[in-house]
């Protein structure tokens, strides 16, 4: 953003982009995160909310019965990968599952996706070959995204930050946990509906929330 001449720029990002504050943080206006990755507060335990069980009980969930995709990916990207880069129904297998597990759909994918939207995500995958370079991404950087999940919370970012915490997202902590990453909360809300993918699903939705965020601190 500096090199194309922007000052001060605001930044917005879902799981993975939860340590887009730290870099240049004199420079960021603020973040909008869906949702922001923080770990259970151990002095918490003692005291938890329903909401908060409720966190505890979707991270274990995940961990048992959604993860293998996860585990492949962050130890031998390159034994998946080659399928993915090989035969389209292994590609399309390997992520539309996911669109099915993760999606705020009530069992029927196609009422918040589409199909030509699904084909449209995985052609972005199957035209340039990258079905082998985005499962590398987990090789190089989960371990770190673990940490963050239920780990340490780590070090502070303490940029102007916005929160989106959909109904069906795979972590979902609460403010309590959130605000010892991340102490500068400025905007909190639990949309009724949305999944992992809520950009794609709610998209109407997902703008609103990011300029609620943004344009007090803008």
């Amino acid at each position: 953003m500096a090199r194309l001449g922007y000052r001060r720029f605001g930044a917005q990002g879902s799981d993975w982009g939860t340590s887009i504050g730290q870099r240049q943080p004199d420079r960021v206006a603020g973040i909008h995160l869906m949702p922001p990755l923080a770990p259970p507060d151990p002095a918490t335990l003692d005291d938890l909310t329903g909401a908060e069980r409720a966190a505890l009980a979707t991270l274990r969930e995940a961990d048992e019965w959604g993860s293998g995709y996860s585990a492949q990916q962050s130890t031998r990207p390159q034994t998946v990968g080659y399928g993915l880069v090989d035969s389209p129904a292994a590609l399309c297998a390997w992520i539309v599952e996911k669109f099915w597990s993760w999606a705020d759909s009530g069992g029927d994918l196609h009422r918040v996706i589409t199909r030509d939207e699904l084909l449209d995500n995985l052609m972005l995958y199957w035209l340039p070959g990258t079905g082998a370079s985005s499962a590398r991404l987990y090789w190089e950087s989960l371990r770190q995204v673990n940490e963050w999940i239920s780990g340490s919370a780590g070090a502070p970012v303490t940029v102007p930050t916005g929160c989106s915490v959909f109904p069906k997202e795979l972590q979902r902590p609460p403010r309590r946990w959130a605000e010892r990453r991340f102490p500068n909360i400025r905007y909190w809300n639990e949309p009724g509906k949305g999944g992992h993918f809520a950009a794609f699903e709610q998209p109407a939705l997902f703008a609103d929330e990011v300029r609620s965020f943004f344009r007090p601190v803008r």
